[in-house]
Formats: C-alpha cells, structure tokens, sequence
C-alpha cells in the first residue's frame, strides 16, 4: 500500500489499483505494522507521521474523523490518564 500521491510520482512504469473494502483493511492492517516496525528500528520522529497516517485511515473505516479519534483518545487520558508519567506495573 502507498500514500495516494505515489503512482503519479513514479509515472508510466507503475500500476496501481484501488482495494476493495476487505483488502484496503487487510493492507491496513498490515501498513501498520510496517510502519510501526520501522519507527522502532530507526527511532526518527517522521515515521511517526506515517504511523499516524495510517491510524487515521483506520479510524475513517470506523466512520471516525480525526477529530472523533483525538476526542477519544483524550477521553481516555481524562478517565485514566497517559503514559507521559512512565509509570510501569507489575501483578
């Protein structure tokens, strides 16, 4: 899977498609992991961006905008806080 823009940026060598709904989520799914991945081994900050591009396409496929999904997440700092405390547990 590739950002929207690509196929005109590579030019007449490149063939691309357009995923049907089972497949754009499978490839998701997958883009997630990849770009997860390569965060973890390069620790750059810009692969974030590319993390976060892909939550958000996931969201939309939950019917969720941007803004739903940040209004989620703080939600969710509100009831039980963040991880900016580096706070570990162990049972």
């Amino acid at each position: 899977m590739v950002r929207d823009g690509i196929p005109a940026m590579v030019g007449a060598g490149a063939v691309a498609r357009v995923l049907d709904a089972d497949e754009y989520a499978a490839a998701l799914h997958a883009k997630l992991k990849e770009e997860v991945t390569e965060y973890l081994e390069a620790h750059d900050p810009e692969e974030l961006a590319d993390v976060l591009e892909v939550l958000h396409a996931l969201a939309a496929l939950h019917g969720l905008t941007p803004q739903e999904l940040e209004a989620k997440w703080a939600a969710k700092v509100q009831a039980r806080g963040g991880f900016g405390g580096r706070v570990w547990m162990e049972f």
